[in-house]
Order: structure tokens, then C-alpha cells, then sequence
């Protein structure tokens, strides 16, 4: 399946710095993940609420990008599988000196017995 440039936006900037539901809702994540359309923050599949993929289902937005820092790579939910990507409009990941999981003072304490396998 070809990846066409209507799917992969490379001028458009991440939503924000972390999760935009989780945010919004005073929830937490584990990992980041940036839908490379439309640039929309969301929390990965282990992360209890996996927004990332709430949004996939709920735009048919195809590519995310990790959002986390020195990684480099996509996923194609179509096909289920990793590539290599272009690079994106900067910020290309969330602040180095943002924890993980994050945000700061909303993940609890048992937050490892709360993730998806």
C-alpha cells in the first residue's frame, strides 16, 4: 500500500506535548505516539486508555509516529507493520525532561499492574 503524502503531513506539528485526552481528562500514559497526518498526541496500546489507536479508528488516519525521544520510527495500522518515515515538523518528540510514563503527579502508584500486554 503506497503511503501518500495526504497521509503523512510533514508540515503539520504535534498537538502538544502529551496525550491530548489523557490531558483533558486528567489521565496518564506510558508512551507517546503522533498521528503523522494531522500531528494529534496520543497515548500508546500498553498505556490504559490508547488513545493513539482511538484515533486511528476514529479518523482512518493510517501512520503514527513514536513521539518519544531518540526514536525514529512508524507504524501502518492498515497493515500492521513498522517503517521508516519522513521526518516530521519539529518537535519530534515530547520533552526530554518530561517523565515516563507522564504527565508528573497524575500516574499512580501501581501504574506497571495498570498497562495492556
Amino acid at each position: 500500500m503506497t503511503r501518500s503524502s495526504r497521509e503523512i503531513d510533514t508540515s503539520v506539528p504535534p498537538s502538544g506535548s502529551g496525550c491530548v485526552e489523557c490531558l483533558k481528562e486528567g489521565n496518564w500514559w506510558l508512551h507517546l505516539r503522533r498521528c503523522a497526518q494531522c500531528g494529534h498526541v496520543g497515548c500508546c496500546d500498553a498505556s490504559p486508555n490508547q488513545h493513539a489507536t482511538k484515533h486511528f479508528h476514529a479518523t482512518g488516519h493510517p501512520f503514527i509516529a513514536s513521539y518519544e525521544p531518540d526514536e525514529a520510527w512508524f507504524y501502518d495500522y492498515r497493515q500492521n507493520v513498522f517503517f521508516d518515515g519522513p521526518e516530521l515538523a519539529p518537535p519530534l518528540s515530547h520533552p526530554r525532561h518530561q517523565p515516563v510514563p507522564g504527565p508528573a503527579g497524575a500516574v499512580p502508584s501501581n501504574w506497571m499492574d495498570l498497562l495492556h500486554d
